[in-house]
């Protein structure tokens, strides 16, 4: 398991504790890093996730409610909803990251921390918004 995967499993977990318990994203990162302790070599990428997400969240949910044609994101459960907003930052704002890359490794943790059916559903949100995006479509946040 590579170093970039390990630290989208550790912003994911933070993201879903920050779903309990709102409040600084910065210092809930440090509360779980001092409680875990992750490897060194992780943390900056997953802090810059977790920091990114919540700074994005409106326009994230934005394009993760218009793929999702028939859940609500506030029905999707936590740990998929939270997948999807790593996964979709990744795709919308670290150009250095394959579009590809983002899904499949979001399909793996859907796959690890969610339902049976979670992997499906993460790849197809993540499908759609890939392809409205290649296509250029207006998407919140986007610099494409």
């Amino acid at each position: 398991m590579g170093k970039r995967h390990r630290a989208r499993e550790l912003a994911v977990q933070v993201l879903f504790h920050l779903e309990y318990n709102p409040g600084d994203p910065g210092e809930s990162f440090d509360l779980l890093c001092s409680c875990f302790s992750p490897p060194e070599e992780i943390r900056v990428f997953s802090k810059d996730l977790v920091l990114g997400v919540c700074e994005n969240k409106r326009n994230l949910d934005e394009l993760i409610r218009r793929a999702s044609k028939h859940w609500r994101i506030e029905r999707m459960s936590r740990v998929d909803r939270n997948i999807l907003r790593v996964a979709v930052f990744e795709v919308l704002y670290m150009g250095d990251i394959p579009p590809k890359v983002s899904i499949d490794e979001a399909v793996i943790l859907g796959k690890k921390y969610g339902t049976d059916e979670s992997g499906a559903f993460v790849n197809g949100i993540l499908d759609h918004i890939y392809n409205e995006l290649h296509l250029k479509v207006d998407v919140p946040g986007s610099e494409h």
